[in-house]
């Protein structure tokens, strides 16, 4: 996907859409205001607070599976992991919060991309596609797209030792790319990815989380979901720390 190009500066009053709190996107919550005050990120230049931001999401917020897509920032702060979407939340709420204009892009994915997190008679009874996102961030008169954060480096690097011989296309465990040896995760002012070819459907650009779960939710029986929150994603989540302990 082409990163779309701005030709001039957002007028304030687009922009400030782009810097709102929501209810997911809690960045006034003070456990969110602790950890930006800890970090000093008001005060960083724009591309080192994107930079600390970022690599705070990726890999101090280690990949795992909460009990819900749509839980607020703060909810996925202290729980410490999270995936796509609930990390994209925290990477949103995060960046808002010291000023940095961000959105949301809905898609869903393949669930062949979550194969060996999740396995057995889980596997098939999982839906065939998976609600999935990245953020778009505003920077430099242009919209990058950032989807890198979603797996942390230590989790990747044990995959990647864990299959020596992939050198190219890989999905499975939480990845979708074409470059497995050398996956765009690192930001260095473009577009980062890591499950981007496991995409099968985009549903388009919201201003946040909260306007895309509103219309957008997984697919699932009252039974199933309650499976997989309480027992289900347990599973994947012990699988996933198994992998990394490895």
């Amino acid at each position: 996907m082409e990163t779309e190009t701005i030709g001039q500066e957002m007028d304030f009053s687009e922009k400030d859409e782009f810097l709102r709190t929501t209810d997911l996107l809690d960045f006034e919550n003070p456990k969110i205001l602790q950890l930006i005050q800890s970090r000093d990120w008001r005060n960083a230049v724009l591309k080192n607070k994107i930079l600390s931001i970022y690599n705070f999401v990726r890999d101090e917020i280690k990949f795992g599976y909460n009990i819900d897509d749509a839980i607020p920032a703060s909810k996925i702060l202290e729980d410490g992991y999270g995936q796509c979407n609930t990390k994209g939340i925290l990477f949103m709420a995060l960046l808002r919060a010291v000023g940095v204009p961000c959105r949301f892009h809905g898609f869903t994915i393949d669930k062949k991309l979550q194969k060996g997190a999740i396995k057995g008679i889980w596997y098939i009874l999982a839906p065939a596609s998976i609600l999935h996102s990245w953020v778009e961030i505003y920077y430099k008169k242009k919209w990058l797209n950032i989807e890198g954060f979603i797996l942390d480096a230590a989790y990747l690097t044990k995959l990647q030792q864990k299959f020596p011989e992939c050198k190219t296309d890989f999905c499975g465990y939480g990845v979708a790319t074409k470059n497995f040896r050398d996956p765009k995760i690192y930001w260095n002012e473009g577009d980062t990815f890591i499950q981007k070819e496991g995409i099968n459907q985009d549903f388009g650009i919201f201003d946040s989380p909260d306007v895309f779960f509103i219309g957008h939710r997984q697919k699932l029986s009252f039974l199933k979901k309650l499976l997989y929150q309480n027992f289900v994603r347990k599973l994947m989540n012990k699988n996933v720390d198994r992998i990394r302990r490895a």
